[in-house]
């Protein structure tokens, strides 16, 4: 046989192994994600809450109690914020209804007088269509309707295990992981706690600068409908923050709509303002707040972040767009602190037994 057929043979069952294993890992990882997904936001959300319930127990405050006022004050701040958005859409929405009914109105007089000259015999057929389709799929709506309740229930499961699993990270995180370390061989013990120690300080980082940048893009656009006048303000505001946590897209995503909302209720000017807004604030995001934020922390290429966006979006939607960059992140420190020469400790990472280290 010659050599290089040899050479193509091994290499191909080798890779058919490979993606056999990845094949039987994306099942496994897809019939338990409704526990792997909690598990993977509570562990986010640790990166978050870690060092404020480290600087509680610097205060001679034991662990047990630290955690649970950290819990308690970031839930009643997400209370808050709730509380806030919907008093906000509820006052401001029927504003909004009459600005949009008043475009509406516009635009149907622009469809008969503008360039189209469109005689009400064609809108009222246009309209008439519309009525139809949504007759057509009265019952996909209904079943949608269901679904939609059933993934309420689901959501509020896996929330309270978000919940639970962060409780346990927050206060017995370092326990945790060195029952994990059991299951490693001796010999290979240290290095693989400093890889996960190293792994989990980039996750913190990464989540607190994209924590960083997603309030100063809402800050940032939300400022500018106020001084625009757009209604519903802070809603879209809330959702620019939101959208922050998903890499490239979720920030432009949320831009636009606020685009939208300011061309529906305020006029074509109004919403050219608000797109040079959010083109500045996303300007300043990728120019100055990533790279000072996260640059040093994640170290990971654009292409990278790009390409592991597109990976997640593909394979799990919104979720695998959320969690794709920052497991990323965490595997690729994890990897550079496992391939590092033994005894030199990745540059910004602490070693095992480091106080620092625990803190985190």
């Amino acid at each position: 046989m010659p050599y290089g057929l040899r050479v193509a043979a091994a290499v191909s069952w080798r890779v058919l192994v490979v993606a056999a294993a990845l094949t039987v890992l994306g099942f496994v990882v897809s019939r338990l994600a409704s526990v792997l997904v909690p598990v993977a936001v509570a562990l986010l959300l640790a990166g978050l809450f870690a060092p404020a319930v480290s600087w509680l127990a610097g205060k001679k405050i034991p662990r047990g109690p630290a955690t649970a006022i950290v819990l308690i004050a970031g839930i009643a701040l997400v209370g808050a914020m709730v509380t806030f958005v919907v008093i906000t859409v509820t006052v401001g929405m029927p504003g909004l209804i009459d600005q949009v009914t008043v475009s509406l109105t516009d635009l149907h007089t622009w469809l008969r007088t503008g360039p189209l000259r469109l005689s009400q015999g064609q809108l009222d057929e246009m309209l008439g269509n519309l009525t139809a389709m949504l007759g057509r799929n009265k019952s996909a709506i209904a079943s949608g309707a269901v679904t939609t309740a059933v993934t309420v229930g689901e959501l509020l499961a896996e929330f309270l295990l978000v919940v639970f699993c962060l409780i346990f990270f927050l206060a017995q995180g370092n326990t945790i992981w060195a029952f994990v370390l059991r299951a490693v061989p001796a010999r290979l013990r240290e290095r693989v706690d400093v890889a996960g120690r190293s792994g989990f300080t980039t996750l913190a980082h990464y989540i607190r600068g994209t924590a960083a940048v997603a309030f100063v893009d809402a800050a940032g656009i939300g400022l500018g409908l106020v001084i625009v006048g757009v209604p519903l303000a802070a809603p879209l505001s809330t959702l620019v923050f939101l959208g922050a946590f998903v890499p490239v897209i979720g920030s432009v995503l949320a831009g636009a709509i606020a685009v939208l909302v300011a061309l529906v209720a305020n006029g074509g000017w109004a919403a050219v303002i608000v797109l040079a807004v959010v083109v500045g604030v996303m300007q300043v995001e990728s120019h100055v707040l990533q790279p000072l934020l996260l640059g040093r922390a994640v170290r990971l290429h654009p292409l990278a972040v790009v390409l592991a966006l597109a990976v997640g979006l593909v394979t799990a939607g919104i979720v695998g767009a959320l969690l794709a960059v920052p497991l990323l992140a965490v595997f690729s420190s994890g990897v550079r602190s496992l391939t590092a020469r033994p005894g030199n400790d990745p540059p910004g990472r602490t070693a095992p037994g480091d106080p620092r280290a625990k803190a985190e």
